[in-house]
């Protein structure tokens, strides 16, 4: 990928400080962070997700040290960690665990390597909803394979940076985002089946249209309850349909129609929860015929439609983010708009023309202030490519 001013900068800073610190040449790297276009709550239930790979990413520095000990910087934190490969735990620090839990799957994959150095920061906003630690993870392994050679193709290393999330620093996460941070293609979304992880890239044609972030600056303690009970009442629905086509595995499997004949006169809750993921799936596949057309306009409706089926039927939303939404909605110059995420906080996602950014971001702003009296951050993207060595 090109090499912005940006990028540039963030490059030769994370470079500099490394080389004062090992008076080394280190390899680079850059993992970035990834949004999700359409296709919330459907990993979880074998469905599809559409992200892409943004410009807004992770740099790492790594040379190889003649010991066994792991020498680790946080540059933005100004904060370092130190360990021994085979003499490790969580790390109070939080951070660590993102690298550590990527040493310790290589090492149960059978991978045998020496110390490290490592230097790294970035540009991704924590907590925005963009995956900065999966950027981290898949850095991390990238630059560790690259390093020591060790012989991993793209999909391995996916699985085991996912596999760092869920089973070292314990985040039960799927796969999305960790495979967006690394096969990401400029100018494309990904289209993921997440059952078979068979991927497609559809053409995003984004000129002259920004994919901007709004934060909400809030999440709800809701979040992480409510998401185990969703992924329970898939599960009840399933299982209804289940005992009269015993071929169904999860909710990809099922259509409309058995939902209202099986589940509907069982459980009017479980009803929705499942339609909501079953429209879903069919409006994404929708959303690729719109893209591959070149029909941003259509695209950015079934944005608008996942956001009113998470807000009123899977009801992971908020008032924050539903402001939000309904805010931008008769903006001639968005395109689309819908909470991402888990729900319960974060950002919205929007389509938005790129010379009417900075006036819509003010109105909205200021609207935002005067109801929930909250101040808005806003962050602009376009899509990148995958993590790659610089």
């Amino acid at each position: 990928m090109p090499i912005t001013q940006r990028d540039a900068s963030l490059i030769s800073r994370i470079s500099s400080l490394f080389k004062d610190l090992f008076a080394e040449e280190p390899v680079l790297v850059r993992s970035p962070g990834r949004v999700n276009l359409i296709g919330e709550h459907t990993d979880y239930n074998n469905g599809f997700v559409l992200p892409a790979a943004i410009d807004k990413a992770v740099y790492m520095a790594v040379s190889p040290r003649d010991d066994e000990e792991m020498h680790l910087v946080a540059a933005d934190l100004d904060q370092r960690y130190r360990g021994k490969l085979h003499e490790f735990s969580t790390s109070p620090q939080q951070w660590p665990d993102y690298i550590l839990g990527v040493v310790s799957q290589l090492q149960a994959h059978g991978k045998v390597f020496s110390g490290f150095n490592c230097v790294f920061g970035g540009d991704i906003p924590i907590g925005a909803g963009m995956s900065s630690s999966a950027a981290l993870e898949c850095a991390t392994v990238f630059a560790l394979n690259d390093v020591f050679g060790l012989g991993l193709d793209a999909l391995t290393m996916v699985r085991l940076a996912q596999k760092a999330e869920n089973e070292f620093v314990g985040v039960k996460c799927g796969i999305m985002d960790q495979f967006a941070s690394m096969f990401g293609r400029k100018d494309s979304v990904i289209r993921l089946d997440c059952r078979s992880l068979e991927y497609a890239y559809v053409p995003f044609r984004s000129e002259g249209i920004r994919i901007v972030l709004f934060d909400t600056g809030v999440k709800h303690s809701l979040a992480s309850s409510e998401y185990n009970t969703r992924r329970k009442q898939c599960e009840a629905g399933t299982r209804l349909v289940q005992a009269h086509h015993p071929e169904v595995l999860s909710l990809r499997d099922v259509s409309p129609g058995m939902l209202e004949r099986y589940v509907a006169p069982a459980d009017l809750l479980i009803y929705r929860r499942c339609n909501y993921v079953v429209g879903e799936n069919a409006r994404l596949l929708a959303a690729c015929d719109d893209l591959e057309k070149g029909d941003m306009e259509s695209f950015g409706e079934r944005m608008f439609a996942t956001h009113e089926g998470l807000s009123r039927d899977y009801e992971v939303s908020c008032p924050e983010l539903d402001f939000l939404v309904e805010q931008v909605r008769e903006e001639p110059a968005v395109l689309g708009a819908r909470m991402m995420g888990g729900g319960f906080g974060g950002c919205t996602i929007n389509l938005v023309r790129e010379e009417a950014i900075e006036e819509l971001t003010r109105r909205t702003a200021s609207a935002y202030k005067r109801a929930m009296n909250r101040d808005l951050r806003m962050y602009k993207g376009q899509i990148e490519s995958g993590t790659s060595r610089i």
